[in-house]
């Protein structure tokens, strides 16, 4: 392989270490491009309803909506997607509270960490094998680092390296989660404040929701799908409980959760629901003051030890500075 590889070389005008390198690169970018295809697909019936929409909408990203039941993995599939029910439903919460909701999501995830969890230590390996093999040098003296590692060492790192890429995504995945909460907290209270002023208006509690999940696109895109996706579903005929209360798992906070219930039961028992978003949104604003005054508390004690740590020390040392330097001086 190595006489072909500089025979080629040889043709080209290029050293073998630097076509080698354009291998390698090569592979990673399709690589790369191979996974960012399967995270990227499309549900093709939400795509036909987003085109069939107005430029404004079309602009948005329609994260497959329409999908179909959920069905057992089938043949390789069963490999790295969990065939228990209720992992892979939570599984499929959680991606859809981190924003991919698409119908292939669970598996591009479970795909993901495989491929991270064989491609790290995979990568260690070439690099072992290329740097153990006579004739071939490779740059910034990654040869003699890699050359000389014990076998201890090096299943250290491959284990490392499995870890890494197989558990990796999975916090990322949380972190990505808890980011899209703190921002759809956020930008609820103003949602639900022009919620409340569009039903005042006199507009539907249906052409409220869309009218304010057009307008909140610019600033808050992810309170903006889950309105729309609400009035999607309920134009494809689904039952408006139903499709609230899915918005309310997708979002996982409890504000949304409450803000479902509020209309539910509003619609359920035929009250106002007007009155129903008037005295949310006044509770909304209580919690978010009673919020803001429990930070601010908080301040003091977070400020405590931040005091202790920089201010304590230089205190002491200008209170008994001067008394440490009299006594060296006296004895």
């Amino acid at each position: 392989m190595f006489e072909q590889i500089e025979f080629l070389a040889s043709q080209l005008g290029l050293t073998p270490t630097t076509l080698l390198l354009a291998g390698i690169g090569l592979g990673c970018i399709l690589g790369f491009v191979g996974i960012a295809a399967l995270a990227g697909d499309r549900n093709p019936a939400a795509a036909r309803l987003a085109a069939g929409r107005s430029t404004r909408i079309t602009a948005r990203v329609d994260r497959g909506l329409l999908r179909n039941p959920d069905e057992d993995p089938k043949g390789l599939a069963k490999v790295f997607v969990p065939t228990d029910l209720s992992q892979r439903v939570q599984l499929a919460r959680d991606l859809a509270q981190a924003g991919f909701s698409g119908r292939h999501s669970v598996r591009n995830y479970q795909l993901i960490r495989v491929v991270f969890g064989v491609l790290l230590p995979g990568a260690l390996l070439a690099l072992l094998i290329l740097a153990r093999t006579p004739g071939v040098t490779m740059p910034l003296d990654i040869q003699s680092r890699v050359a000389h590692l014990t076998n201890n060492q090096i299943m250290i790192g491959l284990s490392l390296l499995v870890a890494t890429g197989y558990f990796g995504p999975h916090y990322w995945l949380q972190g990505r989660v808890a980011e899209r909460r703190r921002r759809i907290e956020e930008a609820f209270p103003n949602a639900l404040d022009l919620l409340q002023v569009s039903v005042e208006a006199g507009l539907g509690f249906d052409a409220a929701m869309t009218r304010v999940g057009n307008e909140l696109a610019p600033v808050s895109p992810d309170l903006s799908w889950e309105f729309l996706s609400v009035q999607r579903q309920v134009q494809a005929g689904r039952p408006r409980e139903a499709a609230l209360a899915d918005m309310a798992a997708r979002t996982g906070v409890e504000t949304v959760r409450s803000f479902a219930s509020v209309v539910t039961q509003s619609m359920q028992f035929g009250t106002s629901m007007s009155e129903a978003l008037t005295a949310y949104a006044a509770e909304m604003r209580l919690y978010r003051e009673m919020k803001a005054q429990e930070m601010a508390n908080k301040l003091p004690v977070k400020m405590s030890a931040v005091l202790a740590s920089l201010m304590l020390p230089a205190m002491v040392l200008i209170t008994l500075g001067p008394v440490v330097i009299r006594f060296i001086r006296n004895f």
